[in-house]
Formats: structure tokens, sequence, C-alpha cells
């Protein structure tokens, strides 16, 4: 299985709710890094599972809708806990509707929060 990646890194903000987790229940900053790795058994006749070019497209554009924002606020996170798990689920996902690719057989959003602290989602198609 062929496995291809980028990775990105923004600032966003969040705040946990539905516990008492101490200073995370108050609004604080995370520098993320997110990685997306594509897989898939078969090339396309150029010899690529997808181009970068329009991975890096997508992967930008979703980064920068989060941005110095405060995740609570976003609809996506309404009602739901902003975990780096629902965190990495929504990336994922979005991302899965902006890059398309008929050689992509699942996709994975690894995204840390903190140099020792990652989660991630994996999407089949």
């Amino acid at each position: 299985m062929y496995t291809v990646s980028v990775k990105r890194d923004f600032i966003a903000q969040h705040f946990l709710i539905g516990g008492d987790w101490g200073k995370e229940n108050f609004v604080h900053s995370h520098h993320f890094i997110a990685e997306l790795r594509l897989h898939g058994e078969q090339l396309d006749r150029h010899g690529y599972l997808v181009d970068i070019v329009d991975i890096e497209a997508a992967f930008d554009l979703v980064v920068e809708s989060y941005r110095d924002r405060t995740l609570n606020e976003l609809p996506e996170f309404a009602g739901i806990n902003p975990s780096i798990e629902h965190f990495s689920r929504i990336l994922c996902l979005k991302l899965s509707e902006r890059i398309v690719a008929p050689n992509i057989q699942a996709l994975t959003l690894k995204l840390w929060e903190t140099p020792e602290a990652w989660a991630s989602y994996e999407l089949k198609k």
C-alpha cells in the first residue's frame, strides 16, 4: 500500500467542557501540528496516488478556517467537547470532502496538541 503525507501547523484556542480539567476548562492556545496521510494500492497514470499540490491546497484551505480561532465557537464543535480526538475526526472529514482521487482507499489525520500528545482519526473509503 502506498502512503502520501503532508503536514501543516497552526495555532488555535479551545477550552474543555463537561468535566473538571482544571486550567483546561479555560480558554488556552495550542500550537497544533496536523499530518494527513492518504493510503491506496494503485497509482494513477502519472505514478501518483494523488498530486501533492492538490493535497496542499486543500489542507491550506481547511487549516485557515481554524487558524487563530476558538474551536468552541465554531458550528462543527457545537455540543461536543473540542478534544483532539474530535478535532482530528473533523479535520479528516473536511479534507476527505476536498481531496478527490479514485486511488485513495483511506485517510488518516494525526493531530498533535503538544509535542508529546496526539490523536488520530482514520477514514476508510
